[in-house]
């Protein structure tokens, strides 16, 4: 069993924090796949410090089996040590600072992955979140900014001799963003460079690549980013292979529109309706992505203003399917 700190993570397979995505209902149907550890969206920690009402929302943990961890993105020590106070008391397991985002706006502000030039900033809000909450403390990075400054080995040895507990690895550079194959080599260098836990990240799409991915690097952990999209079974399917050596059938055009279906209600009902309906339809696409003849049922479900009537929709499509 893999430890982070104190926490027990039970399974190797972790939900990557992603922003616009894993509110709450994610994370819980995440759990329901076995998942071992689940993070909120990407909070602003001064956003946070402000009392932003939305921010605030997305530090909801309330209900939750944990454990959690909390991803906060900033650049400045003391409000990001604020922030941190304020996720454990909401709940968080441990905290993650996020030093990978490649987006412009987050990057001009010197936060996400403008960190990973900036090694004695990082360190210190690594020691000053730690020394505030007594969490553990985790990270996640990219391989550096781009093909010619990667940092990813001697920027992770810094962060563990600053108090982190675990570093999360994406092997890709910023000026990648998505594109191109992920480095797993790099994170297999990390995980030779450092004694303290290591999750890679980048390019697992089937339960396989999980199982390459673990052996190649020796990482201890591997997060899902993309592949859950639509996908929630790529955790159980990866959880089973892991433990069991088989491959589980991928889930079929029911097992696919059903779960869209459960995903809207759900995420109706914490969020209510309007709200809700507009969180899903890129939900909805991407449960849909690869099963035949969708395109007009997409075009329907992103004009339907109800929910009654995107379950109608869903549900009229598998009755022409059988």
């Amino acid at each position: 069993m893999l430890k982070i700190g104190d926490v027990k993570i039970s399974c190797p397979v972790v939900l990557a924090p992603l922003a616009g995505i894993t509110d709450k209902v994610f994370r819980n149907i995440a759990r329901e796949h076995g998942c071992g550890l689940v993070y909120t969206e990407m909070i602003s920690a001064k956003a946070l410090t402000y009392k932003n009402s939305k921010t605030k929302e997305l530090l909801d943990l309330s209900g939750e089996e944990p454990p959690v961890a909390v991803q906060l993105f900033g650049s400045e020590p003391n409000v990001m040590a604020e922030a941190a106070v304020m996720a454990a008391e909401e709940g968080a397991a441990l905290l993650d600072i996020n030093m990978g985002c490649p987006v412009p706006k987050v990057v001009k502000n010197g936060e996400g992955s403008a960190l990973l030039e900036k090694p004695e900033l990082a360190c210190e809000i690594v020691e000053r979140m730690g020394r505030a909450t007594g969490l553990p403390i985790t990270v996640k990075i990219r391989k550096g900014l781009s093909k010619d400054r990667v940092v990813a080995v001697e920027f992770s040895k810094r962060l563990e001799a600053a108090g982190a507990a675990a570093i999360a690895v994406h092997g890709r550079s910023r000026e990648q963003y998505y594109s191109g194959p992920a480095d797993w080599d790099m994170i297999k260098k990390v995980k030779e460079n450092v004694k303290i836990p290591v999750i890679g990240s980048g390019d697992i799409w089937e339960p396989e690549d999980a199982a390459r991915m673990l052996k190649q690097t020796g990482c201890d952990a591997v997060m899902l980013g993309r592949g859950v999209l639509g996908n929630p079974w790529i955790i159980s399917r990866a959880k089973y292979y892991l433990e069991n050596g088989e491959l589980l059938q991928p889930p079929d055009a029911t097992e696919k529109v059903r779960g869209a279906i459960r995903h809207l209600n759900l995420i109706v009902a914490q969020k209510g309706e309007k709200s809700g309906i507009l969180q899903m339809r890129k939900h909805i696409a991407w449960y849909l992505k690869g099963l035949p003849y969708t395109a007009p049922l997409k075009e329907a479900v992103y004009k339907a203003k109800k929910r009654a009537e995107v379950v109608s929709l869903l549900e009229e499509y598998l009755r022409q399917e059988d």
